[in-house]
């Protein structure tokens, strides 16, 4: 058994799992680099945690699976014989619009939620046993969404908004041995947002975010894994907790200036 901690970070090819396998490689973790379809940016992620020292198993899977879900497990466990983390990250989403309910048939909103609700669960099923033995964590990448009730699609918001609910009853039934956290990103600017909408209605929808938010900024894949990492590995006495990074969006929009 390896005396470095070990990370599973699902769906971290690119954006922010793979921001958040890079972060944990530099603070000595070795992690399990899964995708689903993106073999090449997959590799570049590993070899980018590599670069750091890291240790690393690239494992191709559909959380939605379960038996893919109990092979990333078994797979991190026969080679290091430990779990100590697991960030629960893949995700999808329909950029249907959330007025748009005719473009969600049945197969879209359960596929939806195969991946986000069913596949997080599925990867804690797995990993619970072993994360129980060294006092591991679990984070889920959900998203103000499921706070807000906004989103790119029905389904989505409905996924977040259930992620939120398990985190919470994870955390209750989990405690003390692991603790449980979510994240709740806005706007993030990766190439999945940028991809679903276009390039052009990226920067729109960036611009006005922005003029709207009190922070007057959107995330980068680096932030919300600076709070995943930070939640993982230096919040001791956090647990159950919905970490809004939304630069303020909750609050609604931004106070205007009274000079006087």
């Amino acid at each position: 058994m390896t005396e470095n901690k070990v990370a599973i970070i699902t769906g971290s090819a690119t954006g922010v799992g793979a921001a958040t396998a890079l972060s944990l490689a530099s603070r000595g973790y070795h992690v399990v680099i899964n995708y689903s379809k993106s073999e090449e940016e997959a590799k570049a992620s590993e070899a980018a945690c590599q670069a750091v020292g890291a240790e690393t198993l690239l494992v191709r899977g559909d959380v939605a699976d379960d038996g893919a879900c109990r092979h990333m497990a078994d797979a991190a466990l026969a080679r290091w014989g430990r779990i100590d983390a697991l960030v629960n990250n893949a995700g999808i989403t329909s950029f249907a619009g959330s007025a748009n309910w005719e473009a969600l048939d049945t197969a879209t909103f359960q596929n939806i939620y195969g991946v986000n609700v069913i596949g997080a669960f599925q990867m804690v099923r797995a990993c619970v046993p072993h994360l129980k033995a060294h006092n591991g964590c679990i984070v889920n990448v959900s998203s103000i969404a499921g706070a807000l009730g906004i989103g790119s699609s029905v389904a989505y918001i409905a996924s977040k908004g259930a992620i939120n609910a398990l985190t919470l009853h994870l955390a209750r039934t989990l405690a003390p041995a692991i603790r449980v956290n979510a994240v709740c990103p806005g706007l993030i600017t990766t190439r999945w947002f940028v991809d679903g909408v276009g390039q052009e209605n990226a920067e729109k929808i960036r611009a006005q975010y922005e003029n709207t938010v009190p922070l007057g900024t959107a995330c980068s894949a680096e932030d919300v894994a600076e709070a995943i990492v930070w939640l993982v590995d230096c919040a001791r006495t956090v647990t159950g907790e919905l970490l809004l990074l939304d630069g303020g969006m909750h609050l609604g929009r931004a106070a205007p200036v009274i000079r006087a």
